[in-house]
């Protein structure tokens, strides 16, 4: 190699490794939160130490959750795209690097002797070697792309986690649905019951004259309303089944209870924390933050396309004039190659004002992300505060109803009342305990809600040994600061 040629390229080879990147550095979005939470709960905040949905106390539904989270299909696609962002990852920084492969050739022909000396001999020419090739990353083109593919696969990882939490949440509030139209299909069932046995006994009532044609015709519309919601339940039931059959990654078929509705353990209160909290508990916030963090390296790497590439190809191998010689030479051949745009009507400076305006929309995302994230959670808090007192008077409610309709009943076949009064205490009581059972549903799933707007929670066993392990260390240090 000449002297010449070496001091050409070590310049390039020593830029190449060491090189600065073009294009904006990943700035972390800038969070305007709230100092607190209008709507919070008192207790100790324990929601990264904990498998939430023990707290319920149901070994059947702890069940259910560990089946959907080895089961469910969206988890498992979900972890093979990690397994694709970690290739394509790995792939994009393998351009940073030579490419070293072979390279042979054999020609036939006169055309070198012809114009040469104008002989027609032919020769047949032969070289075989290894190559080396390398694109020097001088602007930091390929490392802007290995910046934004660790970027996706750090999306990848907390996208499965935010499809962790979701399933969790589904699984469980499919559960107390299940349970609760379990509920309301045995009140509609023994409802019936009660009123086919009255209106037998108004029948017979009328049979002997002692009342009229329209008091059967009232017991039969309120017989007829309760046959009317067995099936409806029924269908409610055998729909919910399956769509926790799909959650649980298998074919639709039936469920297996644990408690019932009203045995199921009300947790304890778990506050959120404070707002800024949630930026770095929820999944979906950290998702969309790596996802800035992606887009904005693409920026780069538009900007470094602006600029001229250098290459260096290496050669070194045999060669011989004719094949049918057993002499080999040695050839060896190096060469630099610079490559760059001058004119292209404003292309390349295009393409970086397309990135820096997908990385504008990625931050505004972001900024939503954040804003939904608050809104759950203030959703979740006066949720699970107020079903509580709704649950109190709706409990109240029902027992009021039950009562009045037994007195009702007792003063109709003591002729000091109508069945108006009857029908109507009927009425209420039905309406009261299916009310009763809806909203006791919607208060166990709005802690449910509550821990999926925070983001707390294990949600793998590795997650759980870590949790432990930093929660030794802590108190460790706790007890030598004594």
């Amino acid at each position: 190699m000449s002297r010449h040629l070496k001091i050409f390229l070590l310049p390039l080879l020593i830029v190449g490794i060491s090189g600065c990147s073009v294009g904006p550095n990943f700035v972390k979005p800038v969070v305007n939160s709230p100092a607190e939470f209008r709507f919070d709960l008192t207790g100790k905040d324990s929601t990264g130490i904990l498998s939430w949905w023990e707290l319920f106390n149901d070994p059947v539904l702890d069940t259910l959750v560990k089946t959907a989270l080895r089961d469910n299909r969206d988890v498992r696609i979900a972890a093979s795209r990690i397994e694709e962002a970690n290739a394509n990852m790995r792939y994009n920084k393998s351009n940073m690097w030579p490419y070293i492969g072979y390279e042979g050739n054999i020609a036939s022909g006169n055309l070198n002797t012809v114009l040469q000396n104008g002989s027609t001999d032919y020769r047949t020419n032969y070289y075989a070697a290894p190559v080396l090739s390398w694109e020097l990353d001088f602007w930091g083109k390929y490392r802007r792309l290995t910046e934004s593919a660790r970027a996706e696969m750090i999306t990848t990882e907390y996208s499965q986690r935010s499809i962790m939490i979701s399933l969790i949440s589904d699984v469980a509030s499919l559960y107390f649905q299940l349970l609760d139209y379990d509920n309301r299909l045995e009140i509609s069932r023994s409802t019936l019951l009660i009123r086919q046995e009255y209106l037998n006994i108004m029948q017979e009532r009328f049979n002997k004259g002692i009342v009229a044609e329209i008091d059967v015709n009232q017991a039969q519309i309120q017989e007829a309303i309760a046959a009317a919601a067995v099936p409806q339940y029924e269908r409610l039931v055998a729909s919910t089944e399956n769509i926790l059959s799909i959650l649980l990654g298998r074919n639709p078929g039936p469920i297996l209870r644990g408690m019932k509705l009203e045995t199921q353990a009300i947790p304890p209160d778990i506050p959120p924390g404070l707002p800024s909290d949630l930026v770095q508990r929820r999944p979906d916030i950290i998702e969309a933050e790596q996802f800035v963090a992606s887009q904005n390296a693409m920026i780069g790497y538009a900007q470094a396309l602006r600029f001229p590439t250098f290459s260096l190809t290496a050669l070194f191998g045999v060669a011989s004039p004719e094949l049918s010689t057993a002499a080999l030479n040695a050839a060896w051949s190096v060469s630099g190659t610079i490559l760059g745009p001058i004119f292209n009507f404003g292309k390349n400076k295009r393409r970086v004002e397309v990135e820096r305006k997908r990385t504008e929309q990625a931050y505004l995302a972001y900024d939503q992300v954040v804003l939904n994230a608050y809104r759950e959670t203030e959703d979740a808090l006066i949720s699970v505060s107020t079903y509580k007192y709704e649950l109190d008077a709706v409990i109240r409610q029902r027992n009021a109803a039950a009562n009045a309709s037994r007195l009702s009943k007792a003063r109709y076949d003591e002729g000091i009342t109508s069945y108006l009064e009857v029908l109507d205490s009927e009425r209420t009581m039905f309406d009261a305990s299916l009310n009763a059972s809806a909203t006791l549903q919607y208060w166990l799933s709005s802690y449910v809600d509550l821990y999926k707007a925070i983001g707390g929670g294990w949600i793998s066993p590795e997650e759980k040994k870590a949790a432990e392990q930093a929660a030794a260390g802590e108190a460790l240090k706790e007890q030598n600061k004594k």
